[in-house]
């Protein structure tokens, strides 16, 4: 399937319908940001159900992470459903998921010992660290950052930060967590510390080592070292959050690997299984103290989930982290050329294929407008995109994209650019 080509404008009727019937029954939570309704998705290709191919560049939020449908992950998922679906890591034993855990264990930065906790999300993830954390230091605060988004069940969303909305009549939330600006490691001893909270009471520090859906922001350098020095310090648990970052998308396994800093407890979702529901926390085996029955999960670290995941490992292994560097590094040059042509790019940021541009008005004021409307009219161009943070437009296609794809996709994006600038 050669992307994109654009039969019928979208949504076409088919699409039209389906959506119809989809506002009238589901739930009005879900954020639908345009109107693609799929039928297929292999590779970098989705077709959606009037036969339009799209090109894509947003990999179901980052999760597609070797491409829809791959072959090699499709046959793993097959193997293991022809023997058995399910049967709750729980309670009972099976091959892939203490495989999984062996292997995740390897693979994770720093040479510690390491333990793993199988969920079904990130958000699941998250809330399984917070726990550990104040379980194993008994303490209670635990610091997040403003601009973070951790997930939306009430323990993360409480970690939550990138929107207001996201947190709007759900109050109370859970208590004793303290923000700070993102990038400043000064800001804790300087401020929080000093007005806030005492370090004796702080269980955990939770951060992204790049910012995600708070907007592609990577941070300073001495960043992520100056966290790990801290809670090495006072006996506080780094906890990073991966789940967007993390299985090769920014040119490393993850993305704390930039910065040669391990952390306490590591958490990863999303491209961790190219698309089946499966979320992983690895925690130092030292800190890892919790007991028999603490935590658990009916459905995290489904068997057909880990069979998915050993497979996508392989491939990420095996020349998809290499090609996100070299690719990503492409990609950003490439959008960092249009910057000179269209002055309401106002930054081109990223790591690997984790990349951000971000638009603003003449006054330098985050311009979400322009950006949903480039968004909008590349959608109908046949692109897919996703925004994040006030004003930004990821890039953040599965590991496998060729360099004529990306050259396609900044072609499309420079033309509607044009377009709208006119």
């Amino acid at each position: 399937m050669k992307a994109p080509n654009i039969k019928v404008t979208p949504p076409g009727p088919k699409a039209k319908a389906i959506v119809e019937k989809d506002q009238r029954y589901t739930a009005p939570a879900y954020g639908r940001v345009y109107p693609l309704v799929v039928k297929e998705g292999r590779g970098m290709v989705i077709e959606d159900v009037d036969g339009n191919l799209f090109l894509d560049f947003m990999a179901g939020i980052a999760v597609a992470s070797t491409g829809h449908s791959h072959p090699k992950v499709v046959k793993a998922i097959e193997e293991q459903a022809r023997k058995f679906l399910h049967i709750c890591g729980s309670d009972f034993y099976y091959e892939p998921m203490a495989e999984l855990a062996e292997r995740l264990s390897r693979i994770a930065p720093g040479r510690s010992p390491k333990k793993v906790f199988l969920t079904n999300s990130g958000t699941e993830t998250i809330e399984a660290a917070f726990k550990l954390a104040r379980f194993a230091t008994k303490r209670n605060h635990v610091i997040a950052f403003l601009g973070a988004f951790h997930g939306r069940t009430m323990g993360a969303l409480s970690l939550t930060a990138s929107r207001s909305s996201h947190r709007a009549h759900f109050s109370p939330l859970i208590p004793d967590i303290h923000h700070a600006p993102y990038g400043q490691a000064d800001y804790l001893e300087q401020v929080l510390f000093r007005y806030e909270v005492t370090l004796e009471e702080v269980a955990a520090i939770f951060v992204e080592p790049i910012l995600g859906e708070g907007g592609y922001i990577v941070p300073p350098p001495e960043f992520l070292p100056r966290l790990k020095e801290l809670c090495q310090r006072h006996g506080i648990l780094l906890v990073v959050d991966e789940i967007q970052s993390g299985f090769g998308r920014t040119g490393k396994m993850f993305a704390c690997e930039h910065w040669g800093v391990e952390p306490d407890i590591l958490c990863a979702a999303k491209g961790i299984a190219s698309g089946m529901p499966l979320g992983a926390m690895i925690a130092r085996e030292e800190i890892s103290t919790w007991t028999r029955s603490t935590h658990g999960s009916t459905f995290g670290g489904n068997p057909v989930a880990c069979a998915a995941a050993l497979a996508t490992i392989n491939l990420i292994e095996n020349g998809l982290i290499k090609n996100a560097g070299e690719v990503g590094n492409y990609l950003k040059e490439s959008l960092t050329k249009l910057r000179s042509l269209h002055p309401r790019i106002s930054d081109v940021r990223g790591l690997g294929l984790m990349i951000g541009v971000e638009f603003a008005q003449n006054d330098g004021k985050p311009n979400a407008k322009f950006r949903d409307q480039v968004m909008a009219k590349s959608f109908d161009q046949g692109l897919l995109l996703l925004s994040c943070g006030e004003s930004t437009i990821r890039f953040c296609p599965p590991l496998i994209v060729k360099r004529d794809e990306v050259d396609t996709a900044v072609g499309i994006f420079d033309a509607v650019l044009t377009e709208l600038d006119g």
